[in-house]
């Protein structure tokens, strides 16, 4: 089993992963309302699913040493991140870079990184 397969959602699978975005207060009351439909626990709010889902991680490290811990969460966090943003805003990349607070062009970069959009030919 390899370090991204002790983080991804398959690995933990009976837990509720949140989807709210963010940290402002204008949306912290999304924390813990948004979840799996299909879980039968409570919706959990994203910081609480990281650290729970963090410390499962370690736990399976089982004394083996982690390496490249932080490029590896935000690969998990960040393709399904854009994914579900770009859903919600119809494939529209400006709306989509407004929602996430990014400028447009980097968004893009990251949807080519992610396999999310293709790469445009040379």
């Amino acid at each position: 089993m390899t370090e991204r397969d002790l983080l991804s959602s398959d690995t933990y699978s009976s837990d509720s992963y949140a989807s709210d975005i963010g940290s402002s207060d204008s949306i912290s009351h999304l924390a813990g309302t948004l979840a799996d439909p299909t879980a039968n626990t409570p919706p959990q709010p994203l910081r609480e699913a990281v650290e729970t889902a963090m410390r499962r991680y370690f736990e399976h490290l089982d004394g083996s040493q982690a390496s490249d811990l932080y490029a590896m969460v935000m690969a998990e966090v960040e393709a399904p991140l854009l994914a579900c943003v770009l859903e919600h805003t119809d494939g529209n990349q400006t709306r989509a870079a407004d929602v996430l607070g990014l400028n447009r062009g980097t968004l893009r970069k990251k949807l080519k990184q992610y396999g999310l959009i293709e790469v445009d030919a040379p």
